[in-house]
């Protein structure tokens, strides 16, 4: 096996309903055996899928992760709503029979697309005055949050078996998906409320590259789940990368810019070493002379 001081990547795990993403971060720790390990972006209990493990010295990746896009495919329930906006939760209105067609479910759910503003569910884990939001609706203290600005990409029906649907959402980090049945429901007079969700694809990563929890706690027993750590460089695989020859790799490492070509626009790269190992987050900048630079925003290459 590995030395596991050496071990830095990424686990994509497909989490099952039922854990929280703390849980399936603590089997990851007990069963490498590495402390430094967590999560890209919380998966609620209730929510299966895609769920993105940093190991080792890969963790400082995160907040550049966890920004990344998601998608997911929900079930909505349309004829009532509950409070949490989901299944968990004390229905708010009667139910009604749904008269609502395919057609006109399709249109409403498009006028969601693209920049929208979006209030979160009032249970959920955003502060408010440094208290979590579902605590203090718990207590049955009035819950006021901030509507936020938020990106929907993309939005399609799946499948249509009314009252319930099925609906592929792509958006950006930050979505509550909760949110967007509730308001659906509330645009189209029945009510809405979220019944299922997987997450499918976190950043660049989908439920193809991701192993069943299951999968891996075998793993662990066997004492080959390093088989399944994917190298960090490839969780910012859409980056625009920049090959470092051994000279640039021991400037970098030591906090220095090393040259950047002429033209280069992007704002953010990796740096990338001749084995594909990542080196450093580079940021571009311009020189006292006016020519362009790397400069190391994080350096992971300590070997």
């Amino acid at each position: 096996m590995q030395n596991k001081d050496a071990i830095s990547g990424v686990l994509v795990i497909d989490k099952p309903t039922g854990m929280t993403s703390h849980d399936v971060v603590n089997i990851v720790r007990r069963g490498t055996g590495i402390r430094r390990a967590g999560h890209t972006g919380t998966l609620d209990p209730r929510a299966s899928g895609v769920l993105v493990i940093l190991v080792g010295p890969a963790v400082r990746l995160s907040e550049y992760i966890s920004a990344s896009d998601k998608r997911y495919q929900a079930i909505i329930r349309m004829g009532t709503a509950t409070d949490t906006y989901d299944a968990e939760g004390a229905f708010t209105r009667e139910e009604v029979s749904v008269d609502v067609t395919e057609e006109q479910f399709e249109a409403e759910l498009k006028k969601f697309e693209g920049e929208v503003e979006q209030t979160p569910p009032a249970y959920s884990a955003v502060k408010v005055n440094g208290r979590k939001a579902y605590e203090m609706a718990r207590k049955g203290e009035e819950v006021e949050l901030e509507p936020r600005m938020i990106q929907v990409h993309h939005l399609e029906v799946l499948e249509w078996a009314t009252p319930e649907v099925v609906v592929d959402v792509h958006c950006s980090s930050g979505t509550y998906i909760r949110s967007l049945a509730n308001d659906l429901g509330e645009v189209l007079g029945c009510g809405a409320y979220l019944v299922g969700l997987r997450r499918t694809k976190n950043g660049r990563f989908s439920l193809r590259d991701s192993i069943p929890l299951r999968k891996l706690k075998e793993a662990f027993e066997a004492g080959d789940w390093y088989k399944y750590i994917l190298p960090a460089a490839e969780s910012l695989s859409d980056w625009h990368s920049v090959e470092l020859d051994p000279d640039e790799v021991e400037t970098l490492r030591h906090g220095q810019r090393v040259k950047a070509e002429p033209g280069t626009e992007v704002e953010m790269a990796r740096g990338i070493s001749d084995a594909g190992e990542l080196v450093a987050l580079i940021k571009l900048v311009e020189a006292e002379d006016g020519t362009l630079e790397w400069q190391p925003k994080k350096v992971f290459f300590t070997s």
